[in-house]
């Protein structure tokens, strides 16, 4: 039997015509891409094209109207994505040998940046949402003493999901108690931040860098990625330094044109308000049978805004796994979501998105409410749901793996491998994250406990990343 190539894939997926609530948010339309030529302007630094790493002309001017419209000193283009951006944060810092204050459930990239750097991470403990089971917002107890010996705080805003936590506090802590402290975050899921429909920008609150993964809402083409800088305590030279350390020295210059389109179609606020009313509506709608996220989780674990552009959905209530919701939805009405456990779903709404088609899922979704009474019969109920859903999100949380050695530390020290269920105590050589959403379960350096290996054990995810081998253990560090 032969496989498909991933062209032939590729082009059978197409064919089944699936409505895109994932990203990139250009979700194949063609307007956005009007003028661009494939394979013809597939080209690399040429005369006339300028360059990315030295920008003198049309790359430089599309970075300061980038600049312009996002409200940044100045930015830069990313071909190597929002996980270069971060990256490059981290190494901007002054020095590697302090600490850094980062949430637990950053991306893991960010646990990435921390091996790159050398910096030793102190953890911002998450908040669980009871409801959802999953750390949609974190504690903000920054008090002075956590300020001090560290090189900078790395904030999500917003997370995976579309929370926001409030950015304020951070600021004024800052402003009391370290005014020489950058503020880094990594604003990948909001870079369509830009009018009043939705929450500020990062930059309006007073961040020194801020990461925009342009194409995740925007029209960017997959992989480009937008890093905004203002104020005096981030060094620009440090920055470019790093920039050009981490990124490709051939940068597509399709990604990059995209990039400057993207920026233009970001300020047309009208496809925004489109989306807002059918997205309205289809809380009025759907809400009525289905525990979607909502206004009402405002103000409380660790929430304080919300981004509707993305769209939480709960099954549990309907006694429905997650899995089996997301199969009738992919079979009857052709909906890909961008994620899903066991029992959360996430619809995630981009610039390219149409109000036919929101009115679409809100058509599935009360029709996926009605067919689970149906399947309830089958002995799946709510309480069964729990007890099989994987408890990580509540108990990984109760209390953080100690941090027995820093990610650098543990990616440069000595490794064997042994079986998963004796890792117990173990120090980890490797940090593993399901995907998506790409949050860590555990980081390199942390000890293994109980919780964690409870919860890696019993889980029936098969996406992960990070972890080299699940079939044949867990690195862990050498012993003496």
């Amino acid at each position: 039997m032969f496989l498909l190539s991933l062209g032939e894939e590729l082009f059978k997926y197409q064919e089944k015509g699936f409505l895109s609530f994932h990203t990139p948010g250009h979700k194949g339309k063609r307007e956005f891409f009007e003028g661009l030529n494939f394979p013809e302007q597939d080209l690399t630094e040429l005369s006339g094209l300028d360059m990315l790493h030295a920008p003198q002309g049309v790359i430089a001017e599309a970075q300061k109207r980038a600049a312009q419209v996002f409200g940044a000193e100045e930015s830069f283009f990313l071909v190597n994505g929002a996980t270069v951006g971060n990256q490059a944060m981290f190494l901007a810092l002054a020095g590697t040998k302090g600490k850094v204050l980062v949430e637990r459930q950053s991306h893991r990239s960010v646990m990435a940046s921390l091996v790159l750097s050398g910096l030793e991470p102190v953890y911002l403990k998450s908040i669980i949402h009871p409801e959802f089971h999953l750390p949609l917002g974190y504690e903000y107890k920054i008090e002075p003493q956590l300020w001090r010996g560290i090189q900078g705080i790395h904030l999500t805003y917003p997370s995976y999901y579309g929370t926001l936590s409030d950015i304020a506090p951070v600021v004024r802590g800052r402003e009391l108690w370290a005014p020489s402290i950058p503020i880094l975050v990594d604003q990948a899921h909001g870079s369509h931040f830009l009018s009043k429909l939705f929450p500020s920008g990062a930059l309006a609150w007073g961040a020194d860098l801020v990461l925009h993964s342009s194409h995740k809402t925007l029209s960017a083409l997959t992989q480009a990625a937008m890093l905004h800088v203002q104020g005096e305590r981030i060094s620009r030279s440090r920055l470019k330094q790093a920039l050009e350390m981490l990124q490709s020295s051939s940068p597509s210059y399709l990604l990059m044109a995209s990039l400057e389109r993207a920026v233009e179609f970001a300020q047309q606020e009208n496809r925004w308000n489109l989306l807002f009313e059918a997205v309205q509506e289809l809380h009025g709608q759907a809400g009525k049978a289905l525990r979607i996220l909502n206004p009402g989780d405002q103000g409380q674990y660790g929430i304080d805004q919300l981004d509707w552009s993305k769209i939480l959905v709960n099954t549990s209530s309907l006694g429905l796994a997650a899995p089996l919701a997301v199969d009738f939805l992919r079979t009857r009405f052709r909906i890909e979501p961008e994620l899903w456990d066991q029992e959360n779903i996430l619809f995630l709404l981009g610039i390219g998105n149409t109000p036919e088609e929101v009115l679409r899922l809100t058509e599935g979704l009360i029709a996926m409410a009605e067919w689970a009474h149906q399947v309830n019969g089958l002995g799946v109920t709510p309480s069964k749901l729990r007890e099989n859903t994987l408890r990580s999100a509540k108990e990984l949380e109760i209390s953080l793996p100690p941090l027995r050695l820093t990610p650098r530390e543990a990616f440069l020290a000595p490794k064997r491998q042994i079986p998963l269920k004796e890792s117990l105590g173990k120090i980890l050589g490797e940090s593993i994250s399901p995907y998506p959403p790409g949050i860590p379960w555990v980081v390199m350096g942390e000890e293994m406990t109980p919780e964690v290996l409870e919860a890696l054990l019993n889980s029936p995810s098969k996406r992960w990343q990070g972890w080299d081998n699940p079939e044949h253990g867990i690195w862990v560090i050498e012993e003496g």
